[in-house]
């Protein structure tokens, strides 16, 4: 059937269900089964389609699938941002209309340029390419990676061998070649066989213990966000984190704050932290995220530490429009969202040293951080274990902070580190080098976890030379269909 007559209803509804599935897929549903069905939804038509059709098709899929996924993302800008409904619901849709382009263009220039040989292979290779972009341009997005679902799955080995991107390659692999198969193409099951059956006898472990265990108690304060920073709520933090601290049950080697723990400038901070570390038992190290500023009025989302610390990091990679604002002369005074408190920071150095507690090296990640995986294997690389504090108050009881912890856990899993994970109102938790969650604790109360963290060393492969060899394969899995499309126009004309 001629692509001009086709009718593309059925094919576009299909992309509307496909992006819903990959959300199902994600926490907190964690329903990872449904990832390659939604490959394969997304498949199914495709090739039925004009390229204008094909790009409309991926934007739609998009629409679906960060409209539910992101929708946290209202959640910031109304709440937080003191914006009316109107416009919050505008500008999130906005958010979800630009992100859903990722898909579109791609599906889009892949429908244009590749044939239908072997499209199986350059269709799963194109979704890995349009993702691996999305983490990158326009400093990157990269949440709701197809691979991220896939923690708790049976292919979740494959992930200290290439990352997120690998398993993303695989789920969509298996979603094509599941449409091959059901074609009757009965030959596509021994693909499907081989990747999933492959995984259970991977390596189970790739890093060693590299010293005695260290415990961590990592307080959860629990503070509004509203009134953080008034000076009430400065006294709130400073009573809370110190009340919290001192009724630990038991004594800690680490303790851990959480991002911006005290709504305060690291100097203001720096007597009171020096008063409650003289407190604490010999030899405790105290670390807390906090705001710097230097004598030029540069401003840090920071990790500092008191007692037995060395170094410190400042926060390198930093969210648009949350962290700082591009565009700032135009927008800073339109809307109220673009002027909230601490939204005007500057970048920390992309390589910094680890932080060193108790001969350890600590690896860190502030919030948002985590989600790249490139930039937290460089930082495992140098490292024993890996930190990341964070205040996910800004998604209120959303799926967000449910997601942002999934993707921690598959950032330990990637490198075959343990990865401590403090917030203001949770998920807080310690997660071990499988990606598995030692100890956890409850969303929006005041709390400590504490638990055993064990040193690692060695790399896993991917720790080693981070997605290039995935993003490589995957260019490769497109040209073959790019040849024959060229081969095809050269012969027609």
């Amino acid at each position: 059937m001629s692509a001009c007559i086709y009718k593309p209803w059925s094919t576009y509804l299909a992309a509307l269900l496909a992006g819903c599935l990959s959300t199902l897929s994600f926490a907190p549903f964690h329903f990872w089964w449904l990832g390659p069905l939604a490959v394969a939804l997304m498949y199914l038509g495709h090739h039925q389609l004009s390229t204008v059709q094909a790009t409309l098709h991926g934007w739609l899929f998009g629409i679906a699938l960060f409209g539910t996924g992101t929708s946290w993302v209202y959640v910031s800008i109304h709440d937080y941002g003191y914006t009316g409904v109107p416009l919050a619901i505008v500008l999130t849709g906005l958010f979800v209309a630009v992100l859903a382009l990722f898909p579109a263009i791609f599906f889009g220039l892949y429908r244009h340029f590749t044939s239908s040989r072997l499209a199986f292979l350059s269709f799963a290779g194109t979704w890995v390419l349009a993702e691996a972009f999305r983490s990158w341009a326009f400093t990157g997005f990269p949440w709701l990676l197809l691979g991220s679902a896939q923690v708790d799955s049976p292919i979740a080995t494959w992930a200290p061998i290439g990352g997120v991107y690998l398993l993303s390659l695989i789920v969509a692999l298996t979603g094509t070649l599941l449409v091959e198969f059901f074609r009757r193409r009965w030959w596509a099951v021994v693909p499907i066989a081989m990747l999933w059956l492959a995984a259970l006898v991977m390596p189970g472990q790739w890093t060693h213990k590299a010293a005695d265990p260290l415990r961590f108690a990592l307080i959860q304060g629990n503070l509004p966000q509203l009134d953080k920073w008034s000076s009430e709520g400065q006294r709130n933090a400073l009573e809370v984190y110190a009340r919290l601290t001192h009724e630990l049950p038991i004594n800690a080697d680490v303790i851990v704050w959480p991002e911006t723990a005290l709504p305060m400038f690291a100097n203001q901070a720096r007597p009171y932290l020096e008063r409650l570390q003289a407190s604490l038992p010999p030899g405790t190290a105290l670390l807390t995220g906090i705001v710097q500023g230097d004598r030029d009025e540069h401003y840090y989302n920071a990790i500092i530490g008191t007692g037995a610390v060395q170094g410190e990091y400042r926060k390198s990679h930093l969210v648009p429009f949350g962290e700082f604002l591009p565009l700032d002369s135009m927008l800073r005074d339109v809307i109220d969202f673009f002027d909230l408190p601490m939204s005007d920071f500057s970048a920390g150095a992309e390589s910094q040293p680890p932080i060193f507690t108790h001969d350890v090296a600590i690896g860190n990640a502030i919030c948002y951080e985590i989600v790249y995986p490139d930039l937290v294997a460089e930082r495992a690389r140098n490292a024993k274990v890996l930190l990341t504090v964070s205040n996910d108050t800004w998604f209120g009881r959303s799926i967000g902070p449910l997601q942002h912890l999934q993707m921690a856990r598959l950032r330990a899993l990637e490198n075959g580190r343990y990865v401590i994970r403090a917030t203001n109102n949770g998920v807080t938790a310690i997660i071990d080098d499988q990606g598995n969650l030692r100890q956890r604790g409850p969303q929006f109360e005041a709390t400590s976890v504490i638990g055993e963290v064990t040193p690692m060393t060695g790399l896993t492969p991917f720790s080693r030379v981070g997605s290039w060899p995935t993003w490589l394969l995957a260019a490769l899995l497109v040209l073959p269909g790019i040849r024959e499309s060229i081969l095809r126009r050269r012969t027609y004309y």
